[in-house]
């Protein structure tokens, strides 16, 4: 008997992956994803159980501009959807500071001096800034002046990316705070806060709500996998893919998945939606791209990064949402209080559960540290930054995260560029999506964005709509009204 034949296979069960199968199984298309992990669906945005203790790979916040994407969350996970208060802080040398920076307050707590120093800095910042900025730093500069710069931008950046500010392009700055300068916050510090109509015009980093599903992000992902089964589509995991096979006499896609055993099955689709990193998926297809493309996609780079989730009697010390660690004198680069997301990711109120997340690359001294070790730092350090005692703290759990973050080092746009124009050229059924995918520092609702569309270019037969335009504009995800926009316009 012979194998079917799907519409589309998917390479992912994360939030693009599985956006895709969602929309193409709604219109009666056949799907088939193939995820890796033999456990969790949702990618970066699965939320693991340690004890019945919730843990969220990096704080996914629920909002977007896009009403489609809004629209969609509240589809499948509507009633499970809590809206929650945003709230952070940064942590410089001992103090706490709010986050987004309210000025005075930042300025009072460095004191006459260094607060004179900063302001100075700015000024001369905004009367010579460096022209057409490239890098992180020069971006930043322009903004707040190289004080600030120094004391609360550079140490986390370089936690997060394991280089200096100079070596990261100037797109990442874009994408991540565009808008927000030490002006627009002094503004925001001083005038009354008022709800804007438009909240197209609320600068990023300034909303003060989200949605969040209560029992962390994965529960949005699972109820998804649910609904795509329901809707006809298969979703297999611990399916690794190996290799991806066009083949010109049926114009269709054979797919090459391992499982657990090791045993391989292939699979047959006129259409191939790729949210794998661009690194691996070029390595497999076949045939061989030429050895220009082969060495663009192995020169793309990518930050990996661990949790370390702590098991806390709660003692009121630590009630956001997260803090960010600018502190130099310890590894850790940002606090999750996963209790302040949901009251639900705890399994009893008496306690909270945190997550230390440490930046490091696959194979460092770090990722390899044994889990005893980490979570032995992890306790010194959250009693190091005074958010808990030692005495409160009762268990402890490592989890690894691969590829976090795709590099953006001053060569990734020119290689990702010659990676699309081959594969646009060769593969016209090739399709990538989300933040792997596309090496591109899409947020979930971004990463969702260029799922929906590739469906609806599945769907008509022709390619109506750029997936590459989503996000195209560096907008981060908090500017705009939530759902004010419709989906090709938002993107």
């Amino acid at each position: 008997m012979n194998s079917p034949t799907f519409k589309a296979i998917i390479v992912g069960a994360g939030p693009a992956g599985l956006t895709a199968a969602y929309e193409l199984s709604k219109n009666r298309a056949s799907v088939l994803v193939l995820e890796a992990d033999p456990e969790y669906v949702g990618g970066i945005s699965r939320t693991v159980n340690y004890k019945n203790f919730r843990f969220d790979i990096g704080g996914h916040r629920f909002f977007s501009k896009s009403r489609e994407v809004e629209d969609l969350w509240t589809e499948i996970a509507g009633p499970d959807m809590l809206t929650r208060p945003r709230s952070s802080r940064i942590y410089y040398r001992g103090q706490f500071y709010t986050y987004p920076l309210k000025p005075f307050e930042a300025l009072s707590k460095l004191g006459i001096f260094e607060s004179t120093r900063c302001m100075a800095s700015f000024a001369r910042a905004r009367l010579s800034p460096t022209p057409n900025p490239r890098t992180f730093q020069d971006w930043v500069v322009n903004q707040f002046g190289e004080r600030l710069f120094q004391i609360f931008f550079k140490t986390y950046t370089e936690k997060v990316w394991g280089m200096k500010c100079t070596e990261i392009s100037a797109d990442w700055a874009a994408q991540r705070i565009k808008g927000l300068s030490l002006g627009s916050a002094i503004k925001h510090a001083l005038l009354p806060q008022r709800k804007p109509k438009d909240r197209s015009q609320v600068v990023k980093t300034l909303i003060d709500t989200f949605r969040y599903p209560r029992m962390g992000p994965g529960m949005m992902w699972e109820c998804c996998t649910a609904k795509v089964r329901q809707q006809g589509g298969e979703v297999l995991l611990g399916r690794a893919v190996t290799a991806c096979r066009f083949d010109p006499a049926t114009n269709t896609w054979l797919v090459t998945a391992r499982d657990i055993n090791g045993q391989t099955q292939e699979f047959r689709g006129e259409h191939l939606v790729s949210s794998m990193p661009i690194r691996e998926l070029v390595s497999e297809i076949e045939p061989r791209l030429p050895a220009n493309i082969l060495h663009a996609a192995q020169s793309l780079r990518y930050r990996d990064f661990l949790t370390v989730g702590l098991i806390v009697h709660d003692q009121g010390r630590f009630t956001d949402n997260w803090i960010y660690i600018h502190d130099p004198a310890v590894q850790v680069g940002r606090v999750q209080n996963y209790k302040s997301w949901s009251p639900e990711m705890v399994p009893d109120p008496a306690y909270s559960s945190y997550g230390l997340e440490y930046f490091c690359f696959e194979g460092d001294g770090l990722w390899n540290s044994p889990d005893a070790d980490l979570i032995a730092l992890a306790k010194k350090e959250i009693q190091q930054i005074n958010l808990a005692s030692g005495p409160d703290i009762v268990d402890g759990v490592v989890i690894r995260q691969k590829k976090a973050y795709p590099v953006y080092d001053d060569t990734y746009q020119q290689h990702v560029d010659t990676i699309r124009a081959a594969l646009d050229q060769h593969f016209p059924t090739l399709h990538l999506v989300g933040r792997n995918g596309m090496h591109k520092y899409n947020n979930q609702d971004h990463a969702m964005m260029t799922a929906m569309l590739t469906a609806k270019n599945i769907l008509a037969g022709e390619r109506k709509y750029d997936v590459w335009a989503v996000n195209q504009d560096a907008e981060y995800h908090e500017a705009g009204e939530a759902g004010a926009e419709p989906l090709e316009r938002a993107s």
